[in-house]
């Protein structure tokens, strides 16, 4: 078949618009005999019938696998170079108390950001000091309880918050381990919006103000200094970023070793995982080898000791394992004029029962995902569509641009992959639609991990359904 003119240039007609590649989908996910697609032994037809759609379908063994694949491959390669290594995963991905549980089994530590993160975290049985709590403006609340419960390790953001850590450090007679959070300078080849590491930006100081910042935390008795902690991007398919990024952290780090010990080196991380056929992830073993190459050769260079070092593979992790289910709803097909070459083309609408509620990330950073259809196998002829959402917003789309069979049709479920990290974390009551259940599938059994927003929910924190209190409406009315 010939190329839509109005496909990016990386999009081709596929061979096969059934094909699931395995770069892609989880790892538990095939289609059966029948056509239908299905994640560890239970069709998503099956699963929608019982929990409804939208629906997010996380691969526990997927997910369990990749933490675990993590963990081995960063210990046996720093344990080549002489070191070890931290590794943290992110709950802003996609934090639920049996996910977290999954990763603490899996030997990962846990990154929070928030009051409520550290909530879940604990729920699920952590051990306080396997957490870090991040975050350019934590309250004084969570950094009071962090420090209370004996969290592992904060990441300080702020000349300011070096102050506020150690009264609270001192107030519950703890010495606390602390991070700092500082700008490289290096931009990492990503979203604008996703590269965190530039000067221009709200996390971290300046490496310039480095000496100066750990010159006062080693002030207070009630701190302990780790180390550095960088974090130059997330979504990133290269090493040349974190190389440069290690080289200028070792330098100042070399620095400071002389008025104390600085053990620790957190080079973050945001490992790119592959949302389309096109994406190639580096494989974890590979990445995990190069860090450890990185961080040794420098550290020998500059003549001082292999720091432990941390990582935070983030959605490498998690983003993987997942896929959202959605029952199609309406289709269009829209002419569009072409202006190089001048002709007209036919892109297809397939919208479905979800969007941009469950997964702003298409709108947000104009991220690209694939889909398939989920119910049947067809051998129509592909054509060119875009995953609409059913939002009142012309930017609520969750796939720019796919191949699907060119039957397409209402009531057809559709199956988007690699939705783990980021989509339900971020979801929403956008439109007031409720927010969509979670299950985990494992050897054909499935679970409700979260369970699904109702009406009723969403109508019982508006407090127009209660009484109005006496005197209310007379205050209001002799305004």
């Amino acid at each position: 078949m010939s190329v839509n003119p109005l496909a990016p240039s990386w999009l081709l007609p596929p061979d096969d618009a059934n094909a699931l590649p395995s770069s892609v989908w989880s790892r538990n996910a095939a289609r059966t005999a029948a056509g239908e697609l299905e994640v560890a032994g239970r069709t998503l037809g099956s699963l929608a019938e019982e929990f409804g759609t939208p629906l997010f379908v996380l691969d526990e063994q997927d997910a369990r696998s990749r933490a675990l694949e993590i963990r081995e491959a960063f210990d046996a390669e720093f344990a080549r170079v002489g070191s070890s290594a931290k590794v943290y995963y992110a709950g802003k991905a996609f934090l639920t108390i049996q996910v977290a549980a999954w990763m603490l089994e899996a030997g990962l530590n846990i990154d929070v950001c928030s009051g409520g993160e550290l909530a879940v975290a604990l729920a699920a049985g952590a051990d306080p000091a396997r957490l870090g709590l991040h975050g350019n403006n934590k309250s004084l609340a969570e950094i009071d309880r962090s420090v209370g419960v004996g969290i592992g390790a904060i990441v300080i953001d702020s000349l300011i918050e070096i102050e506020r850590v150690a009264a609270a450090a001192a107030r519950h007679g703890r010495v606390q381990p602390v991070r700092l959070r500082v700008n490289s300078g290096v931009h990492a080849h990503t979203h604008e919006y996703l590269a965190t590491a530039r000067e221009d930006q709200k996390f971290g100081i300046p490496l310039s103000e480095t000496p100066a910042a750990v010159a006062a935390i080693r002030s207070h008795p009630s701190l302990s200094f780790l180390g550095l902690h960088s974090h130059i991007g997330s979504q990133i398919f290269e090493s040349d970023g974190f190389a440069e990024a290690a080289h200028r952290l070792l330098e100042v780090h070399a620095a400071l070793l002389a008025d104390g010990p600085v053990p620790e080196l957190n080079l973050g991380g945001g490992f790119g995982i592959a949302y389309t056929s096109v994406d190639v992830a580096l494989p974890v073993p590979e990445i995990a080898r190069r860090f450890a190459d990185i961080v040794a050769e420098r550290a020998a260079a500059l003549g001082i000791p292999m720091p432990v070092v941390a990582v935070e593979p983030g959605r490498a992790v998690i983003g993987p394992s997942t896929t959202t289910v959605y029952t199609v709803g309406t289709i269009k097909d829209v002419l569009v004029t072409v202006v190089e070459p001048a002709e007209t083309a036919v892109r297809k609408y397939v919208s479905v029962d979800g969007g941009m509620s469950d997964n702003v990330r298409p709108a947000l950073y104009a991220a690209d995902y694939s889909a398939r259809l989920a119910s049947r196998s067809s051998d129509a002829e592909a054509a060119l569509v875009r995953v609409a959402g059913k939002h009142c917003e012309s930017g609520d789309i969750v796939v720019h641009a796919e191949y699907l069979p060119g039957d397409v049709e209402p009531g057809d479920l559709l199956a988007v992959p690699a939705t783990g990290a980021y989509c339900w974390s971020l979801a929403s009551n956008y439109n007031y639609l409720a927010r969509p259940p979670v299950v985990a599938v494992r050897d054909g059994r499935a679970r409700v991990l979260v369970r699904g927003e109702t009406e009723a929910d969403l109508l019982a924190r508006d407090t127009g359904l209660e009484p109005i209190p006496t005197g209310l409406n007379q205050g209001a009315n002799q305004r």
